[in-house]
């Protein structure tokens, strides 16, 4: 590839953009899963958060339409190419009742961001990132009591659930590494939606590996 340092694309929504629950503001670099992995790889990588609150995959938020992460993507592709790895993970905001999506589609959704990933890399950098394909979070059990609640419903959860298997029918079809993070993670009960710092810490470790075994 021709580039001694490896740059680590990490695309996401508010779980990569480090929201914390407990005040609606942003976690500390050194609390983030994208900072604490940035300081367990080392100066042989640079991690690029690309984190944004209430990016979908592919659909336009009625009241946001700019959170689409179809939108972005090539853009923030070619901004920070060369790329040598991809961590994504979205498809918690796509839960939302105001899309109806079941978790087939939202995972589809996420294949269409893999292929495009895949397609205008060969072109603009001549050569695929390696993908590391996440299925996010469970929706905690608690969203009732959630600030989110009438966004996210009770059949957010049911729905999250079924995330890891199409995710990875996904990963499989795009030879793309595939992680579940629910099978590390849970959201905080402070809104059954975004990670605590344990999580984050949890998650870094989880990547590291990966992106170690690559």
């Amino acid at each position: 590839m021709g580039f001694d340092r490896k740059n680590l694309l990490c695309y996401g929504d508010s779980n990569t953009y480090g929201y914390n629950p407990a005040n609606g503001f942003r976690y500390p670099e050194d609390v983030r899963w994208t900072g604490i992995l940035q300081n367990m790889l080392g100066t042989e990588y640079k991690v690029i958060e690309e984190g944004c609150n209430g990016r979908t995959t592919i659909f336009d938020d009625p009241i946001e339409g700019w959170k689409n992460g179809r939108d972005y993507l090539k853009p923030c592709l070619n901004s920070h190419k060369p790329i040598d790895y991809i961590i994504m993970m979205l498809g918690s905001n796509d839960l939302k009742d105001t899309f109806h999506a079941t978790a087939k589609v939202i995972a589809d959704g996420a294949g269409v961001l893999v292929r495009d990933i895949i397609n205008f890399s060969e072109v603009k950098q001549g050569y695929v990132p390696k993908i590391i394909l996440t299925s996010p979070p469970e929706i905690g059990e608690e969203i009732k009591k959630s600030p989110f609640y009438g966004r996210f419903y009770e059949d957010a959860i049911e729905r999250s659930r079924e995330f890891p298997k199409y995710y990875k029918n996904v990963a499989e079809d795009y030879g793309c590494i595939f992680i579940n993070a629910a099978s590390y993670v849970k959201p905080s009960t402070v809104d059954s939606l975004h990670l605590s710092p344990e999580g984050h810490k949890k998650l870094a470790e989880v990547f590291y590996e990966a992106v170690k075994n690559l």
